[in-house]
């Protein structure tokens, strides 16, 4: 295979596959505790509505400026004396009712960016809106923790890999199923490209990742082997990816951050129809992830956080929809909560922003808090003048 073949053909397994190497060293020398506590990261990518996921049910405010999508009070699952959830959520009003979740309302930051490509970076780099990093909160977390001791680790499901889990000298890994991945390291292209490579020095490197991904592969699948759940999880692909997190973690693989995504709420039209089935989606699949985790005794070492990179606006729009607005509801999810109901008070909707919610909570203080208060580290990898919450 020519020099030129072989860059071309390592593109297409970019990211997930090049960087697990790293991470499949790091967990084979460490030995870590079974005790030790796990984040899982959920994103909800488009921007969901947070208006239209906890509902504001007796503000007059709420139905004035979305009198075609609001949704009613009858409709509305109670939380509160103010504050429901939406109609597609009860399988997670389930948990919140067990004391289960945490809701933390008007998260955000300054100066807000209302793209979704340059807010989601700035969520997953935990920057500044006018700050541009190339390398991600949960990265850095492993740049300071994992390289070296090997007792850090972060896996994304997915395909590639988010920006998130990309530090300077330790990334995570992206793998969307152990077996797969096992059998594509089997193939002739990686056990040859792997054995012949002192000859092409400017490459080296990726050689190298090669050969170290097709000898380590194995140990990520025979984990995986070890445990099946014996839940029925929802038939979709989103709750496969929380099933393999679940299977992943009672195997004793000691990944340390999970990362998972779920598309499809950037609800400019028809809005309605479209948040309901993915709210479903989401709070379904949820709701038997945390039941395996519990059945399996993992919950109470685990905390699950739910964010979106930007709420709505307001006002519905004339579509039937609403359009890219600023702060937004996070959820958090555990047996171990300090704080379970509603964290903080509902949206003021009569002090708005050019039509857009005023954020309360930077989401960076919540980051610290995951990080000081339940992975145990120094906050300050994200940066200063993020105090911690009281949420673990």
């Amino acid at each position: 295979m020519s020099r030129r073949g072989f860059l071309k053909t390592s593109a297409l397994i970019t990211s997930g596959s090049l960087l697990i190497p790293q991470f499949l060293k790091a967990m084979e020398a460490e030995n870590v505790s079974d005790s030790e506590k796990i984040l899982i990261i959920i994103q909800l990518s488009g921007g969901n509505d947070g208006l239209n996921t906890i509902i504001p049910y007796r503000n007059d405010v709420y139905y004035r400026m979305r009198p075609s999508i609001g949704i009613t009070k009858e409709q509305a699952l109670k939380g509160t004396d103010e504050l429901g959830f939406n109609p597609a959520m009860s399988k997670f009003k389930e948990l919140y009712d067990q004391g289960f979740v945490t809701v933390i309302n008007n998260v955000g930051y300054p100066n807000p960016d209302r793209s979704h490509f340059r807010s989601m970076d700035i969520w997953q780099t935990a920057s500044q809106s006018d700050e541009y990093l190339s390398t991600g909160w949960i990265g850095r977390y492993l740049d300071s923790n994992c390289e070296g001791c090997g007792s850090h680790t972060a896996v994304e499901i997915d395909d590639s890999l988010s920006l998130a889990l990309r530090g300077e000298r330790v990334k995570g890994m992206a793998i969307k199923d152990p077996a797969k991945l096992y059998q594509a390291t089997q193939s002739s292209f990686y056990k040859k490209v792997s054995e012949n490579h002192a000859d092409e020095p400017n490459v080296e490197y990726l050689y190298k990742t090669m050969a170290e991904t097709v000898s380590n592969a194995a140990y990520i699948y025979d984990k995986s082997k070890i445990s099946r759940s014996g839940l029925e999880y929802p038939n979709n692909e989103f709750a496969k990816r929380l099933k393999t997190i679940a299977e992943l973690i009672q195997s004793g693989i000691k990944t340390k951050v999970y990362y998972a995504s779920l598309t499809g709420f950037d609800t400019h039209v028809r809005q309605t129809a479209q948040q309901e089935r993915l709210l479903t989606t989401y709070s379904e699949a949820v709701n038997t992830f945390v039941k395996d985790l519990k059945a399996t005794g993992n919950f109470d070492r685990s905390v699950i956080m739910t964010f979106s990179e930007f709420g709505r606006r307001v006002e519905e729009n004339a579509s039937g929809g609403t359009d890219h607005g600023t702060a937004n509801n996070l959820f958090l999810m555990g047996g171990k909560l300090k704080t379970p109901g509603f964290f903080n008070k509902t949206p003021d909707l009569l002090r708005l922003d050019q039509g857009d919610l005023m954020y309360e909570v930077d989401f960076r203080q919540v980051y610290a808090t995951m990080l000081k208060n339940w992975l145990g580290t120094d906050s300050k990898i994200i940066g200063t003048g993020f105090p911690s919450l009281a949420l673990v």
